[in-house]
């Protein structure tokens, strides 16, 4: 990150730099609630379980339903509170019974309070897991009538604009839930924190070496190209927009989406750890490197040579964190190249919140 703006008042950055020692504190000191909360999901009566959330909260869900789902006994499926709150009838049958898992940093967002609204409503037996950094918030503090609930606080609650330390935690606490194949999850999480480690500093001096893009792409394959959807937000949120950017997976970039790509936008693949996918992203990192030689590629990858590495030992949906990482350090270091309030961009606008309020959430007569 710049060094001419490395001052201890953006909140941003100290909460990105604050993820290792969080997730070595979940390890160490959550175990045994995640585990019991884990015990709880085990013994509910449910083959079913949606994750909701808005925004980069939604993403979390994509990115662990995608990457745990063909792991477990139970359906996991995404469903962002923006669709759940605007269109239930496609989401919502009189056969759902599934466990709804709400993700919400602030916990207080309109999409939050629609989707808690809906539930009570429609589905009021349904179990529910609810996953918020504010121990105040709707989220941590509504207390279901009829259905067994659970409730998760995580101690990441950002004070900046963007997401960072709030999206890694919440998604390491759901993964401790529901990935059961992860046989030591503690023990990943301290392998994670110890990459991350070192990964901050590379990223840092990468981040800083990068030449100013106009536009930027973000690529992965499985839950990868959900993290990659991530990344690009962080980057067109924490520029104000004023770095373009998309997400995709690499097979599906050369469909159409290549053509965005020009000799200053900047593409970095999130190169995959399963070595089947990872054919895929490398042919379409070379295939991009012959057709575009003057435009910059990072690739992310499980090659400890790479100063970029995430850990190859662990799964792609685990590693989306240290993924995200580096998407983060870069953000950050971008927004102060513009000479951007890193905390919040858009100061001054009034187009953009830190929490999404002032929706108008319409009554669902149900089906």
């Amino acid at each position: 990150m710049s060094q001419s703006n490395t001052d201890n008042t953006c909140h941003t950055r100290q909460e990105l730099l604050s993820q290792p020692q969080l997730w070595r504190d979940m390890a160490n000191e959550r175990a045994a609630e995640l585990s019991d909360i884990r015990h709880w999901v085990q013994q509910l009566d449910i083959r079913e379980v949606w994750f909701t959330g808005a925004g980069t909260s939604a993403f979390i869900g994509d990115i662990l339903a995608t990457g745990i789902d063909s792991l477990s006994p139970l359906l996991f499926r995404s469903v962002s509170s923006t669709d759940l709150v605007s269109a239930p009838q496609l989401v919502i049958t009189n056969q759902s019974q599934p466990l709804i898992v709400s993700f919400g940093r602030s916990g207080n967002s309109s999409e939050t309070v629609g989707v808690l609204n809906l539930l009570d409503q429609h589905l009021p037996n349904a179990p529910r897991l609810n996953i918020t950094c504010n121990g105040k918030s709707e989220l941590a503090t509504r207390i279901s009538a009829s259905a067994e609930q659970r409730v998760i606080i995580l101690a990441a609650h950002d004070e900046g604009f963007a997401m960072t330390a709030s999206f890694s935690n919440m998604l390491l606490a759901a993964g401790y839930v529901f990935d059961t194949a992860t046989t030591d999850y503690a023990n990943a999480l301290l392998q994670l924190a110890n990459r991350a480690d070192t990964l901050t500093t590379a990223s840092e001096q990468w981040a800083r070496s990068c030449k100013m893009p106009s536009r930027i792409v973000f690529l992965g394959s499985g839950c990868l190209q959900f993290a990659a959807r991530e990344a690009t937000l962080k980057v067109m949120e924490l520029t104000a927009g004023k770095v373009p950017g998309l997400w995709d997976s690499p097979l599906g970039f050369r469909h159409g989406p290549k053509s965005f790509i020009d000799k200053n936008t900047h593409v970095v693949l999130f190169e995959s750890g399963n070595d089947y996918s990872r054919l895929y992203d490398q042919d379409l990192a070379a295939e991009i490197s012959a057709q575009f030689p003057d435009s910059p590629l990072t690739v992310i990858s499980t090659d400890p040579e790479n100063s970029l590495h995430v850990e190859a030992d662990l799964p792609d949906h685990l590693n989306s964190v240290l993924h995200i990482l580096v998407a983060q350090v870069l953000a950050v270091e971008l927004s102060e190249r513009l000479q951007l309030n890193v905390d919040d961009p858009f100061v001054g606008t009034n187009t953009l919140t830190r929490v999404v309020a002032g929706v108008t959430l319409h009554s669902w007569p149900g089906l």
